[in-house]
């Protein structure tokens, strides 16, 4: 569902990573994806929340970033959305900090 809202909204580079065998990890999944600006961040995010509560009758646990839009985090606990600037997607490097993560790209 997650993923189907970001490329409806024509998300970017979107990768999961399988977080379920690191024993650090805070979460069982991270979805992480870029946007080309800040409008297509806020789109992106609001479908996301707005596909998932439609599906699965989910709410975010928490989220964050909407009033910068360089980075909005949605964490349904265990599954974290992260929907980036693509400048700021490689300054953080996610996939590389969770390399050890199974990554699965999902390129339309």
């Amino acid at each position: 569902t997650i993923i189907a809202a970001i490329q409806e909204k024509k998300g970017e580079h979107i990768i999961s990573l399988d977080l379920r065998k690191i024993n650090e990890a805070v979460a069982d999944f991270f979805i992480v994806c870029e946007a080309s600006n800040q409008p297509q961040i806020r789109a992106i995010a609001e479908n996301v929340e707005h596909r998932v509560r439609e599906k699965c009758g989910e709410d975010p646990y928490h989220h964050e970033g909407y009033n910068n839009l360089h980075w909005v985090l949605i964490d349904y606990v265990n599954v974290v959305v992260h929907i980036m600037q693509s400048e700021t997607r490689k300054f953080y490097q996610l996939e590389e900090m969770w390399s050890d993560a199974a990554a699965k790209d999902h390129a339309v």
